[in-house]
């Protein structure tokens, strides 16, 4: 009697090389999207404690302005200054994609003070600037000032001010008044940050 020999015919080959791929096709895409998904979980919980750390620091560094006499020179409002009769003097100023104002800060451990501090958007970076009042009322030219990049691919900066709890938001310059509150409007990275608001120091 004649036996069949033992092993695979082509077809049955072919179908099982066919079931090998199609697993290996389900494995790579679900490893790719495994990666992707942690990739993205890992890109926003980077935004959002970049969120978290940019936050706080304004709004600490915009409560902890000294409240002060406008100074009859000034041109802004000055913040923690004097001038010259012992009354502090205020400064605070906001034009278009800038916020100027004057604050206590600590950076680090072993360094702080009353510093005049300033938000501006440069090319599609926002950039933290900062001068020593060194006894001015004003700060002096920014350009020398020493800075640091908040953010990066920013697309949207805008500042608005109001004058009470209950009055209407407005982007208008800001040179003598000091708002009660400010309002700041980011876009970054194709995305809208939720909107900070944060109480000056009156």
């Amino acid at each position: 009697m004649n036996r069949r020999a033992g092993g695979f015919t082509l077809v049955e080959m072919v179908i099982a090389l066919g079931i090998m791929s199609l697993v290996m096709l389900i494995t790579v895409t679900g490893f790719r999207t495994l990666g992707n998904t942690a990739t993205s979980i890992s890109k926003m919980t980077s935004r959002t404690d970049e969120l978290r750390s940019v936050s706080a620091f304004l709004r600490d560094a915009l409560e902890n302005s000294v409240a002060g006499a406008h100074g009859a020179k000034s041109q802004g409002l000055t913040f923690g200054g004097t001038d010259g009769i012992s009354r502090p003097v205020a400064y605070f100023q906001v034009e278009e994609g800038r916020l100027a104002w004057r604050a206590k800060i600590l950076f680090g451990e072993a360094y702080g003070g009353s510093y005049f501090l300033r938000l501006v958007k440069l090319g599609d970076k926002l950039m933290l600037q900062w001068q020593e009042p060194a006894g001015q009322t004003e700060p002096g030219d920014w350009e020398q000032a020493p800075s640091r990049e908040v953010l990066d691919n920013l697309e949207l900066f805008e500042v608005w001010t109001r004058e009470g709890p209950e009055a209407e938001w407005t982007q208008d310059d800001v040179e003598r008044e000091t708002p009660s509150h400010v309002k700041l409007v980011i876009k970054a990275n194709d995305r809208f940050w939720p909107e900070l608001v944060m109480q000056v120091q009156q």
